[in-house]
């Protein structure tokens, strides 16, 4: 755990009042606003185009996406496993960091990545147990329309009772696609929430490890840093994760996904402002302290580095998309 020494009183107006602190809180106020207005653009679009069924690019509200595996010769239950496994060694880790920091953990920008993934894959394996049972439903439903169609083909020479039989399995398939339209007029919902936690993780994610191994680690560890396998493990299996659940997965993430990754980033930043305005305390980052002169440039630095992260994260996914199209047409279904 890094805590570097901090002489300025943080708990002091002198502290706040200066031209340093008001350019860094209108950039950062400023990110946000523009975040919020992006987002709040894109659901106005997405509402008005829902209903006209016209816009492909809303895959999100298929409602299938969360659970669904790329190509269809890879079962959902693949997925299934990769996101539990993934799920238990994220919160093993979670809960032993927990105990040997006794909750000061929470004080990084690393642990609220990492809870952050931690719930994503957590989410992702209810979602993924559904889209096995959906999966499984839909298959029945297909073997019931075939024997249907085998029935139409034999029926009049069939016994009255297996008539009966088919007359029943004729209205099955007809019963499970009213069940099946039911159940996924719920399913959007909770793939749409799930996105949005895939679109944060993957900016964050990338601006977490980005930042610990060419900021943290080279300039800042030899002096004050203590390198341990838990602090390693914190900023490399997260990225390993994310990154094979991307592989495994339907999803995308628009560009306008990243604001939903600058808010993220902008209440981390103002929860920070908030406890030393109260409290003075060491920062949890140097790069944060707004008594250093250099600190406009910091966090401006910090904000330009949302967009090479989430961009970078956006193009593996574009990439994978692109040549599985090519190399499995016949089995790609995103």
């Amino acid at each position: 755990m890094m805590q570097l020494s901090d002489t300025t009183d943080s708990t002091t107006l002198g502290y706040w009042l200066n031209w340093r602190v008001y350019l860094c809180v209108f950039s950062v106020l400023l990110c946000m606003v523009l975040a919020s207005f992006t987002i709040w653009k894109r659901e106005s679009s997405r509402n008005l185009t829902f209903d006209k069924r016209e816009n492909q690019q809303d895959r999100d509200l298929c409602g299938d996406e969360a659970w669904k595996p790329c190509l269809k010769s890879i079962h959902p239950a693949c997925l299934l496993a990769f996101r539990v496994v993934s799920f238990a060694s994220l919160l093993a880790s979670l809960i032993a960091k927990l105990h040997v920091t006794r909750g000061v953990t929470f004080y990084y920008y690393t642990q609220w990545t990492f809870t952050l993934v931690t719930i994503y894959f957590g989410c992702g394996s209810m979602l993924s147990v559904y889209g096995c049972y959906m999966y499984r439903k839909s298959t029945e439903t297909t073997f019931n329309e075939d024997v249907t169609r085998i029935d139409e083909e034999q029926g009049p020479y069939l016994p009255l009772l297996y008539q009966d039989a088919t007359n029943v399995s004729r209205t099955e398939p007809l019963a499970n696609t009213n069940i099946n339209i039911q159940k996924n007029q719920h399913a959007p919902i909770w793939s749409y929430i799930f996105h949005i936690l895939f679109q944060i993780s993957a900016g964050a994610v990338m601006l977490t490890d980005c930042v610990y191994w060419l900021i943290i680690f080279p300039f800042l560890t030899l002096r004050d840093y203590d390198l341990n396998f838990m602090t390693v493990n914190m900023h490399t299996v997260n990225f390993v994760l994310l990154f094979g659940d991307a592989a495994l997965n339907c999803l995308r993430i628009p560009w306008s996904g990243m604001s939903f990754f600058v808010l993220w980033t902008g209440v981390y930043v103002i929860v920070q402002w908030i406890i030393h305005a109260c409290v003075s305390i060491w920062w949890p980052y140097p790069f944060l302290d707004l008594s250093s002169p250099y600190a406009p440039l910091w966090y401006l630095l910090l904000a330009l580095m949302h967009i090479p992260c989430y961009g970078f994260f956006m193009l593996v996914l574009e990439m994978k998309h692109y040549f599985l199209s090519k190399w499995f047409p016949s089995s790609y279904q995103c």
